[in-house]
């Protein structure tokens, strides 16, 4: 089979060129960078083409594109699809491009997909996918595709388009916002060093998780930001609950501070199978010590 990577010479589509072709399929990458495109080429054994001759000499087309170029690519190749092709994307976010799909793939089989993992995963194996079928006939698809990941051991959930999206408004939105601003604010602190030098598990979690989020992109984090839907709300939901706890510190509340602390303790037992365990979880972390 031949598939063809729209945005090939990007992080995850170089994962998506070298993963497929050690599976033995065809791979063509295309870019609008012709000097990154050859480069990639190279490193990865696979072909280069243009965007439009990728797409027709193909069976399947990926588009690993950013979100704010996603249509302008998508009806740049429109004219070389073909009726019977599948087409996927793996963007972040799910209801726009796959609303833009279908409407400039008619008579094709599109699937939104989501790898909720970055290009550093050494393979699928232990991975979650998010697949977003929107009919009968994209559902058919989605189980084909599960089947497939689940048969290389990666982890498959179905939703829709929009269910996706609010959830990660939470799962990476949310998450993202408050690595940066953690990052800011340790930076703001002047003692980066120090803290690291002496900081316990807790510490390495908050470090581990600000490093990790300022290290990527900018382009893709901002596009998130700025693209999922309710983040304005979600983070003044995280600001309130903020300026709530900060309150209780400033007036020395250690009493409202327990209460509060074991009202969440009380939630989370309830509604996380796996919190009991998650103090011990903290310690497999490599290098941790024993204070938290």
């Amino acid at each position: 089979m031949r598939v063809a990577i729209i945005g090939g010479y990007g992080k995850m589509g170089r994962w998506l060129a070298r993963g497929l072709r050690a599976e033995g399929l065809q791979v063509t990458i295309a870019g609008r960078d012709e000097t990154k495109l050859s480069e990639a080429a190279g490193q990865l054994g696979v072909k280069a083409a243009s965007a439009s001759e990728a797409v027709k000499s193909s069976e399947v087309v990926i588009l690993s594109v950013p979100i704010d170029s996603f249509e302008a690519i998508c009806k740049e190749i429109a004219p070389a699809v073909k009726p019977g092709q599948y087409i996927f994307d793996v963007t972040s976010i799910k209801a726009r491009p796959v609303d833009i799909m279908h409407k400039h793939f008619g008579g094709c089989r599109v699937l939104g997909t989501h790898p909720m993992f970055g290009p550093g995963a050494a393979s699928v194996s232990g991975q979650r996918f998010v697949l977003t079928p929107t009919n009968k006939e994209e559902r058919e698809l989605a189980g084909v595709i599960r089947r497939y990941l689940e048969e290389r051991s990666a982890k498959v959930v179905s939703m829709s388009p929009a269910e996706h999206d609010d959830l990660m408004a939470i799962v990476l939105g949310l998450s993202h916002f408050i690595a940066l601003v953690s990052a800011d604010t340790l930076l703001s602190l002047g003692k980066l060093k120090e803290a690291e030098a002496a900081g316990g598990t807790s510490y390495r979690l908050l470090l581990t998780l600000a490093e990790a989020v300022v290290s990527e992109d900018p382009s893709f984090y901002s596009s998130l930001q700025m693209n999922l839907p309710g983040m304005a709300e979600l983070q003044d939901v995280f600001l309130a609950k903020a300026r709530h706890w900060a309150g209780i510190v400033k007036s020395s509340d250690t009493q409202s501070f327990a209460q509060r602390m074991n009202h969440l303790k009380s939630r989370f037992a309830q509604e996380d199978p796996g919190f009991a365990e998650a103090y011990n979880n903290a310690y497999r972390l490599p290098g941790e010590g024993k204070q938290l």
